[in-house]
């Protein structure tokens, strides 16, 4: 069973700084490294949305334009983790975060088959 657990979130000022983590349970290192996975957010009365993706090995990257250049997602197949460091921030980037994995390792903005439960981000002004 697969189950992500995402990590890290809190308060934080404006232009202030935070580091999400995501660690995956229930596959091996090797499957979890053909994984493409993303971080999604939703603000209180809005519909969830893309952040960002990353490839199984880590070298392909896709941003929003929203997040473009502030927030920056990686990964750590050794530990079946992956992050989204997160720069800049703005009282808009206020929202639930949500890890996901594509088990298919295609890495769009909108498909993937499991989801952690979320971590809450507020950022105030």
């Amino acid at each position: 069973q697969v189950q992500l657990v995402e990590t890290g979130g809190g308060l934080v000022q404006d232009g202030g700084s935070l580091k999400l983590s995501c660690a995956v349970s229930g596959v091996s290192e090797h499957t979890f490294s053909t994984y493409a996975m993303g971080w999604f957010r939703q603000a209180p009365g809005k519909e969830r949305e893309f952040v960002a993706t990353v490839s199984g090995s880590g070298r392909r990257t896709y941003y929003a334009n929203s997040v473009k250049g502030r927030f920056t997602i990686s990964r750590d197949n050794a530990k079946n983790t992956v992050y989204l460091q997160m720069n800049s921030l703005k009282p808009e980037d206020t929202a639930v975060y949500y890890c996901a994995a594509d088990p298919l390792g295609i890495g769009d903005t909108t498909d993937y088959e499991y989801w952690g439960q979320g971590t809450r981000v507020t950022v105030s002004s």
